[in-house]
């Protein structure tokens, strides 16, 4: 299946007090950028045929694959003044490269590039600023068993906060960790069919025009995934997915198992 990655917002949260002109996707998580380990994540499942819904910073992502070094990325032996990769991680990847405007809702940009996806009836969908190790085949094996329209991947809450329950006096009658409350929230993984487009309206959002909608109709499926899964939606969580990189913690690199470690 085709991979629309969703990169072209501002990505506010990311930015620095000097307005940092790298854009969210291209920030780096150990030697490359978070576009490439979510691309890398869905191409070790076989899905290699990738859509970049691109806005700002578009510009910084074209020039990243154009000036991509394989011999920079991979290991390879060097015979005089040849070079001879022993892989080659991008090689076989097809990547379309579309402006979907600066200012488009996620929505809007999904329907920009839906001539993109020719007749395939299912395709895949990510804000490409999130890392798992979930385990795609099963996540779309389900979809299909499902007979929904749509699926998005759920996670329990995320937040460090507290919910507090407090009564019209003002005493509190329980304080509970948000991570412990019977919710899931919405994971940014979705698996969608193209019939999401008769839901979907100009300048539309993915998540509250169609989710919403079908969730109403009960044809929307969330698979839920209680494993590894960590936004990069600010500095703090970028910075937190580098050190994990670094220390050799990073259950995301499902592509390679051998250093692979669960999170503590």
């Amino acid at each position: 299946m085709k991979v629309v990655l969703f990169c072209g917002g501002y990505g506010m949260r990311m930015r620095s007090a000097l307005d940092d002109p790298i854009p969210k996707p291209m920030q780096m998580v150990g030697p490359r950028p978070l576009l490439w380990h979510v691309m890398r994540y869905y191409a070790h499942f076989g899905h290699k045929e990738f859509i970049l819904c691109l806005g700002y910073g578009a510009q910084k992502i074209k020039e990243y694959f154009l000036d991509y070094q394989p011999a920079h990325c991979n290991d390879f032996v060097l015979r005089g003044n040849r070079v001879e990769l022993l892989d080659n991680d991008i090689s076989d990847w097809s990547i379309s490269f579309v402006d979907t405007g600066r200012e488009s809702a996620i929505g809007e940009r999904l329907r920009r590039v839906r001539d993109h996806l020719g007749g395939d009836p299912y395709f895949l969908a990510n804000y490409a600023d999130v890392l798992t190790d979930a385990p795609l085949d099963d996540v779309i094996e389900k979809f299909h068993e499902s007979g929904a329209a749509a699926s998005m991947l759920v996670v329990p809450p995320q937040s460090s906060f507290h919910c507090v329950d407090v009564a019209n006096n003002g005493e509190i009658k329980e304080i509970t960790p948000v991570s412990m409350l019977p919710v899931w929230e919405n994971g940014g993984y979705f698996v969608l069919s193209q019939e999401i487009f008769d839901y979907l309206p100009p300048g539309g959002d993915l998540v509250a025009d169609v989710c919403g909608a079908l969730a109403g109709e009960g044809r929307l499926y969330g698979y839920r995934h209680e494993g590894f899964w960590k936004p990069a939606d600010t500095f703090k969580e970028r910075a937190e997915l580098d050190d994990g990189y670094a220390r050799g913690v990073h259950p995301w690199t499902v592509w390679d198992t051998d250093t692979t470690v669960p999170v503590p």
